[in-house]
């Protein structure tokens, strides 16, 4: 028997136990070692903020339509930051071996089945630190950011968000040739992203974010402004960084009402392009040679090699059984937190122990 963590109502989180099922002869038996927590579009779930859960998702029509919503509590299984260790294989599995790591997507749980395909595909190199597996989605994110971005060495890039998107954001533009100017509101995640290669950092609170940006170039504002915070003030002051006529890349996960931003003021003299980077693809432009599998795999590759710094990120490891007490903290304390982890080492336990 194993375990998972629900969603069972708004703000309400409980460790649930799901049976384990037979494994087939394709297929491989993972372990959980560690999933991580998406403080974005999960916290919006937990919160019962998410689209989803109040609109119908037309697929046909790509639009939200009122009516019956796409999403319902109880949500099972939720998340998308996993590793884990395989622990058994099926008869016919000759690509994957008892004890391989492997990186990918199941949700907080303690044990899942996958194809031997799947788990082949993302195996975790055996001398790097198990964690790193966790960040294949969530640096594929901000992968696409910067695939989106259209980041060219000399040029600066403000990032708007320096919580976990936003951190690997600003490293990957900086590995990209640009310099990066980082914007965040907490002084712990400022001096991270200092520590992990930013050039400049900003507190908004210290005055006028567009003025200072401007001042650092020139007078000709950001080439490029990345916002990572799902904020429509911070929204709104990146497209008053950037330079005229130039890109705002928007990957946070705006909710609600645009409260505080301002379109017809420097959006609109200034000509600026507000371009939405989403995870379900990369930009048409580059879909003949980047898939989700190739952002997740270079994330992993240049993580293992050293010169993607992940691990920093991670604040809080938690067990899995206090995952209620992890969302509480998010959802409650979001500036004492950054990348959190449940941890599923003592998965024997009972559910609530």
């Amino acid at each position: 028997m194993g375990f998972m963590v629900s969603f069972t109502s708004p703000r309400v989180a409980e460790v649930i136990s799901e049976p384990d099922p037979p494994l087939g002869s394709q297929e491989v038996r993972l372990r959980t070692l560690f999933t991580g927590i998406s403080a974005g579009t999960e916290l919006a779930s937990y919160r019962g903020t998410n689209p989803y859960l109040s609109k119908q998702w037309n697929k046909e029509h790509k639009l939200f339509v009122d009516g019956t919503s796409s999403l319902s509590y109880p949500l099972d299984g939720v998340g998308y930051e996993e590793v884990g260790e395989v622990v058994e294989i099926g008869a016919d599995v000759t690509k994957v071996a008892v004890g391989d790591r492997i990186w990918g997507i199941w949700g907080h749980r303690t044990s899942t089945i996958q194809t031997e395909e799947y788990a082949a595909a993302r195996i975790l190199d055996r001398d790097a630190d198990p964690r790193i597996g966790m960040f294949s989605h969530i640096g594929a994110v901000a992968l696409n950011v910067v695939l989106d971005a259209d980041i060219h060495i000399g040029e600066t890039v403000a990032v708007f968000g320096l919580g976990v998107p936003g951190q690997i954001v600003a490293q990957l533009a900086r590995l990209n040739g640009a310099r990066v100017i980082a914007v965040d509101g907490i002084e712990q995640r400022r001096q991270l992203a200092k520590d992990l290669g930013a050039d400049v950092v900003l507190d908004p609170s210290d005055g006028d974010v567009a003025a200072k940006i401007r001042e650092l170039t020139g007078g000709r504002g950001a080439d490029v402004c990345l916002e990572i915070s799902g904020n429509y003030r911070a929204l709104h002051e990146a497209i008053r960084s950037v330079a005229y006529s130039s890109r705002v890349c928007a990957a946070g996960f705006l909710q609600g009402d645009g409260d505080g931003l301002r379109l017809g003021e420097e959006f609109h003299m200034n000509r600026v392009q507000v371009v939405s980077s989403q995870i379900s693809g990369p930009a048409p432009s580059l879909q003949h040679r980047w898939d989700r599998y190739r952002l997740n795999r270079t994330v992993i590759d240049l993580a293992v090699s050293g010169r993607l710094r992940l691990t920093e990120l991670i604040s809080h490891t938690i067990p899995l059984e206090e995952a209620a007490r992890a969302f509480e903290m998010l959802d409650g304390n979001p500036r004492d937190a950054l990348q959190v982890v449940l941890s599923c080492e003592a998965s024997g336990k009972e559910a609530g122990e």
